[in-house]
């Protein structure tokens, strides 16, 4: 007994090990993106509006809030974070601690590594913290080995943990609130009390989890419909019979104490409804297959969780190769996970974890759904969202995979006339080599998004950069309509990346003549604020563009919701020629203009003068 522990806990630290290389492998070689930037800046306990905005700017100047400033303190970070942005504190102060462990750049500026590597960290943790859950659930270690080594390898959770953001602590909090709640199933099954203990951590870890991400709310939502649904099914099987409910008290105090926890967050809750922030996920129009697109966005999102292949190759034919096969492996896979699933519910003990963690994806999915369709707020565009009820999916296809690979050894054990017909659907359809192919698969998801074949950023200021550096050679001004700090992130990205160029993504072929050519380059940059005034961008531009000097390269990013006219007839007047079509990558639009406004002066002081001289006659 003793040495099949030990070889269970050295097993689990391989799986941590191989965790812990995929996270951290081409860690920094991905360049930082607008949501990575507001981490950062928020946790260094700086302030995004000290960024001017309607007056040019250096590389310098654009990035100033990323230079660590030891006179920040956690004050800092909740004042600004509460002022400019719509996310609850606590990954932000950890951060702020963690970040201070590293030095500075060369530049003075935070390191890629520091920013990322904690996240990093967290996700190896969910390692472990999948095998203890599954634990709870299943009440066996192969369960929880096939779990730990799923979470190793997932495709989506190696892209969590290299985001230099607040997932990977969340779904540590998701996990934990799971193994509290298997707990409460049990006690609510055999009329038992929940111990205090296992209560006053619920509730702790359930704040956490809130003050970490207000989407937790949704984990908790689908917690109390598998409660609910324990409940009903509880009370119709024992109607007409009295039974003291003492267990229910304890579940009770546990609702009440999270609601006080979440009831802090309420006024935030209320301001972020409207925010300009949050605008991009709102859907308000539909119309024909566009009511189907969350369908597919949600499907697509479910299978990264175990599959990934390079559909974000360069190559369209291998995007449409990797797009067929990734379906045939989902439909070729659920039949096998279904029905390990299956088997592992003959077990009395066993078929509690099935229904709980089954009965919790799906309201969790449900909750989704009602979101997206009822309230016109899509969250399965946001992959990143399943973070909600990534654990126990894990947990569940590690159940269905560990039934697959002792089949045979349960089959061999049990009496030829009680073999149930479940078991021997499982043994025509699956073997250990199924597994392992599985396993392979699901390891190859995992190597596709270290090597940024998919999952790539959701923004790409990198292939902006490319194209300026390509591109411009000595003078060039990168303008953005500006209206948040959402646009200071991207245009932050783009001078990242300008100075930075080393860090660009594998996309990004730094021995391109360009390269040198970016050296003599001097770029400049613009927040042109939208007012209520639809030219005052307009106005902002052309301002910038007289005082700059001529010849100069204009690159006009996200202006497609600037009025069109004044903007064409302000670049005319200013002798800008349009060099480039509209060019779009993830998170940007974006065009280049040759602008030669101090001839244009010139000979408006030419045709004047002529004017005058002729007058005067």
């Amino acid at each position: 007994m003793a040495r099949s522990r030990q070889f269970h806990w050295l097993l689990l630290l391989l799986w941590m090990a191989i965790g812990l290389l995929l996270r951290f492998a081409n860690l920094t070689t991905k360049s930082l993106w607008t949501d990575e930037f507001s981490t950062i800046v928020f946790s260094l306990g700086n302030s995004f509006l000290t960024v001017p905005s309607d007056q040019i700017l250096t590389v310098e100047q654009l990035l100033e809030p990323l230079h660590p400033d030891p006179k920040n303190g956690v004050g800092s970070v909740l004042s600004h974070l509460f002022g400019e942005s719509n996310h609850p504190p606590l990954y932000f102060v950890l951060s702020h601690f963690w970040l201070r462990l590293f030095p500075a750049t060369a530049e003075g500026l935070v390191s890629p590594e520091a920013a990322r590597s904690l996240p990093a960290l967290l996700g190896v943790l969910s390692i472990p913290a999948a095998y203890v859950l599954s634990k709870f659930a299943f009440q066996s270690r192969l369960v929880a080995q096939f779990a730990a080594l799923l979470t190793a390898i997932s495709p989506f959770g190696i892209y969590l943990a290299q985001e230099a953001r607040h997932y990977t602590l969340s779904v540590l909090w998701v996990t934990a609130s799971l193994c509290c709640l298997t707990l409460a199933a049990r006690a609510i099954r055999d009329r038992t009390s929940l111990p205090w203990r296992v209560c006053f951590i619920w509730v702790i870890v359930n704040g956490l989890g809130i003050a970490t991400h207000y989407f937790f709310s949704l984990t908790l939502g689908a917690e109390a419909l598998v409660i609910s649904a324990m409940g009903l099914v509880q009370s119709w099987r024992e109607r007409g019979i009295w039974h003291p409910a003492a267990h229910w008290q304890r579940i009770w105090a546990v609702v009440a104490g999270t609601i006080v926890t979440g009831l802090v967050w309420l006024p935030m809750l209320q301001d972020i409804q409207d925010s300009e922030l949050t605008r991009w996920i709102q859907q308000s129009n539909r119309s024909g297959l566009v009511w189907l697109e969350p369908l597919g966005q949600a499907l697509a999102g479910w299978v990264t969780m175990l599959y990934l292949l390079p559909i974000q190759a360069a190559s369209r034919s291998i995007v449409i190769a990797s797009g067929a096969l990734l379906l045939l492996l989902l439909f070729w896979t659920l039949p096998k996970l279904y029905r390990g699933i299956q088997v592992q519910s003959l077990e009395r003990n066993r078929r509690l974890g099935v229904w709980g963690l089954s009965g919790f994806v799906a309201g969790a999915i449900a909750l989704f759904f009602i979101i997206t369709y009822l309230f016109s707020t899509n969250l399965t565009s946001a992959f990143r969202y399943n973070f909600v009820y990534f654990p126990a999916v894990m947990v569940l296809a590690g159940a269905g995979l560990s039934s697959s690979w002792d089949v045979a050894t349960r089959i061999s054990q049990t009496a030829a006339d009680q073999v149930s017909p479940v078991l021997l659907s499982l043994a025509r359809s699956s073997s250990r080599k199924a597994v392992v192919l599985i396993v392979l698969l699901s390891l190859v998801g995992g190597l596709v998004v270290v090597f940024n074949l998919g999952y790539q950023k959701t923004h790409r200021p990198d292939l902006v950069a490319q194209s300026i550096r390509e591109q411009s050679e000595e003078v060039a001004l990168v303008a953005i309509a500006h209206q948040t700090h959402g646009q200071t992130g991207r245009l932050m990205g783009i001078a990242w990346d300008l100075q930075n160029p080393a860090n660009s993504s594998f996309t990004t072929d730094l021995t391109h003549p360009s390269k040198e050519r970016a050296a003599g380059l001097t770029p400049y940059f613009l927040l042109a604020h939208q007012t209520q005034n639809p030219r005052s961008v307009v106005n902002t531009l052309r301002k910038a563009i007289g005082q700059l000097p001529s010849p100069l390269d204009l690159w006009l990013v996200n202006f497609q919701d600037v009025p069109e006219q004044p903007l064409d007839n302000m670049l005319s007047q200013q002798n800008c020629q349009s060099a480039t079509k509209n060019r779009y990558v993830d998170g940007y639009r974006y065009r280049l203009y040759r602008c030669n406004h101090l001839q244009t002066q010139m000979l408006n002081s030419v045709s004047k003068r002529y004017s005058q001289k002729n007058g005067s006659r």
